[in-house]
């Protein structure tokens, strides 16, 4: 099944060689989507990445619209190269999807907060589950220290994030205490180049 995923999505990329494709009557570019999730029992145990491969990760988290063809001339391989070195990473689960960075404000979600969360013991699965079907939760993850998962949240503004938070997050059965942080400014980073072995 991994090997379709990337057959697909590289497929989106490789489009008439400019990085158009069609899907389902909507012409985009170069595969603006998320794969769906591979098991990770589904995925064949990580291999190294070498430099091309890292190079080809970089340009496509600058830009997840590039070509097939101008990937591969950026790293001087062939287009074949670059397609099947594409559809490994995407195989391998090193590329999850692609997708646009989004300004939240202009979208008309002006509010964004990321909100600590203390957790009943072992009941992560079930709090990940019920914060994934929240509107708005833009990022999930289990972490060490004072509290237990750190929630990023944007909405349309801060009566919406109170709704949330006090009617949809704290009744959550799990979920045993939650702090709120403002967020006033944001800025995305640009991808970095990958440190070099």
């Amino acid at each position: 099944m991994a090997g379709k995923q990337g057959d697909m999505a590289a497929e989106q990329m490789a489009g008439s060689g400019d990085g158009l494709s069609h899907n389902g009557g909507d012409v985009h570019r170069g595969g603006s989507r998320e794969l769906p999730p591979a098991r990770p029992r589904d995925l064949p145990p990580a291999r190294p990445l070498d430099a091309i491969d890292r190079d080809i990760l970089h340009m496509l988290q600058t830009d997840g619209r590039a070509s097939i063809r101008s990937v591969a001339e950026r790293v001087h391989v062939s287009r074949a190269n670059a397609y099947a070195r594409i559809n490994r990473l995407i195989d391998d689960g090193v590329i999850r999807g692609f997708s646009a960075r989004v300004d939240h404000e202009r979208a008309g979600q002006g509010a964004s907060a990321y909100i600590t969360l203390k957790i009943v013991q072992n009941s992560w699965r079930t709090v990940r589950e019920e914060l994934q079907a929240l509107p708005g939760a833009a990022h999930i993850a289990l972490v060490s220290g004072d509290f237990d998962v750190l929630l990023l949240v944007h909405t349309p503004d801060n009566r919406t994030l109170r709704e949330l938070v006090l009617t949809k997050i704290q009744s959550i059965p799990e979920v045993l205490s939650t702090r709120t942080l403002l967020v006033f400014e944001e800025t995305d980073l640009d991808p970095q180049r990958p440190a070099q072995d």
